[in-house]
C-alpha cells in the first residue's frame, strides 16, 4: 500500500447534511401488538409501556442470553400469597421497572385476587418527569391483562 492509499481516510471529509429533519419525539419502536399503533409504529410514552409490557411477558429464565431477564411472577401465580411472596413480586417488579433507564419506580402495590396477582405501580417517565400509575394484572387462566 503506498502512503496515498493508507492516509485516505484523513482526506475524506463527510459534510452534515443542510437538510435536518426535527422530529419532537424522542423514542421510536415497532409494535404489531398495539392497536393504539399507526402503522405499527409506536412513539415515547407508548414505546415505553409496551417495552416494560414486553418485559413482563418474559418468565424469567426464558431469555436464552440472560437467564435473569423477565419476572419470577409467573412462577408464583399458584403459590399461597405470603408476605415473603409479596415482598419478592415488589422486589421484582422494582428491578423489572428500573433496568429501563426512561424508568423510575415511584411506588408498587401487590395484591391477590381470586384468579391471580394484580401489581399496580407508580412509574416516572425520566426524559419527560411525568409521573403515571400503571396496572398489570398476572391471571392464571388469561396470562397478562
Amino acid at each position: 500500500m503506498s502512503d496515498l492509499e493508507k492516509n485516505l481516510y484523513k482526506r475524506v471529509t463527510v459534510k452534515p447534511s443542510s437538510r435536518q429533519e426535527k422530529i419532537g419525539r424522542a423514542y421510536r419502536g415497532f409494535s404489531t401488538v398495539s392497536t393504539e399503533a399507526k402503522n405499527f409504529s409506536l412513539y415515547d410514552f407508548e414505546l415505553i409501556k409496551q417495552d416494560l409490557i414486553n418485559h413482563f411477558h418474559i418468565r424469567q429464565g426464558e431469555k436464552v442470553s440472560d437467564p435473569e431477564f423477565g419476572t419470577i411472577i409467573w412462577d408464583l401465580l399458584y403459590e399461597p400469597f405470603t408476605p415473603d411472596v409479596k415482598d419478592a413480586i415488589v422486589d421484582n417488579v422494582t428491578e423489572i421497572i428500573n433496568f429501563d433507564p426512561r424508568l423510575s419506580v415511584n411506588s408498587i402495590t401487590v395484591d391477590a385476587y381470586e384468579q391471580g396477582i394484580s401489581v399496580e405501580c407508580s412509574v416516572t417517565f425520566l426524559p419527560y418527569d411525568i409521573s403515571e400509575s400503571l396496572r398489570f394484572q398476572f391471571d392464571q387462566k388469561n396470562g397478562l391483562l
